[in-house]
């Protein structure tokens, strides 16, 4: 059965592209009113006719509001404008997202500070504007997307991993607290996805960490989307698309030491060639 989202109102930062956009598309299909948060208001022309075409009812609104998520002010008055025009929202998606993989030694502090700032702390401003609205309303579901390298940290993301890993200890921390409101708690781990961003990633991705992720499958925004929407109707705290995922997510710390093996053999292989 499919899960009700008729006349509910979702909001979904990083809607503009990839995961965020393709599950905006997914609840409009599904019926929901949609809000979308992204920086550039060009790509949020697009997706939102791209979002608007795939409703199914003409009372269904889709809205776009620019807005840098690492921005506080600016991301508090995106979500109440969107509030103002749509109500409270009965589901949150904090999808908005940037990684920058290198070397350590290589990469400007301003790398990590700004990642950070949009990963962790960008979700974190979303979820605080939030909170009031669907307390307000007696229920909720906020959704974080992390990453399968917020579960292990990557080689050559070292700006990256720590913000998903950050996003971990958020979603974990509030799901107990927020339980009591009615106002549930999911974090997602993707893998790899054919996304703008992996494009840009692979621009600076060193190249032992194109050779540790080279084997894992990469999977289409909107199969993401789907395993997003199957885990808020499923009630998923941990949601883990595919077994790699699974597994990671499951048993990380028993299985961390052979990944580590694993990955300081192949980065040994790189460096011996390079020489």
């Amino acid at each position: 059965m499919k899960p009700n989202f008729q006349e509910q109102h979702a909001i979904i930062t990083g809607g503009s592209s990839g995961i965020g956009k393709a599950t905006a598309k997914l609840l409009a299909q599904l019926g929901a009113n949609i809000s979308i948060i992204a920086r550039e208001p060009y790509k949020l022309s697009q997706a939102q006719q791209e979002i608007q075409a795939s409703t199914i009812n003409s009372q269904q609104q889709v809205l776009t509001f620019a807005a840098d998520v690492s921005d506080r002010i600016e991301n508090e008055t995106a979500i109440q404008q969107a509030i103002a025009h749509l109500g409270n929202p009965d589901l949150l998606i904090t999808s908005a997202g940037i990684a920058h993989p290198g070397y350590f030694t290589e990469i400007p502090l301003e790398i990590f500070e700004k990642t950070m700032a949009v990963n962790y702390f960008g979700s974190l401003y979303t979820i605080k504007a939030v909170i009031p609205a669907m307390e307000k309303q007696g229920k909720g579901h906020i959704v974080l997307i992390s990453s399968g390298a917020g579960l292990i940290g990557l080689y050559g993301y070292t700006p990256y991993s720590p913000s998903k890993f950050a996003l971990r200890g958020l979603a974990e921390a509030l799901r107990g607290e927020l339980k009591p409101k009615n106002i549930a708690v999911s974090i997602v781990y993707p893998p790899d996805t054919d996304t703008p961003q992996l494009a840009a990633e692979n621009q600076t991705k060193p190249e032992a960490t194109k050779k540790i992720t080279k084997t894992a499958q990469i999977w289409q925004p909107e199969a993401i989307a789907q395993e997003i929407i199957k885990g808020i109707n499923h009630h998923q705290f941990a949601i883990a698309p595919g077994l790699e995922i699974n597994i990671l997510n499951r048993f990380h710390s028993l299985i961390a030491p052979l990944l580590n093996w694993y990955f300081d053999r192949i980065v040994e292989q790189v460096n011996q060639s390079a020489k």
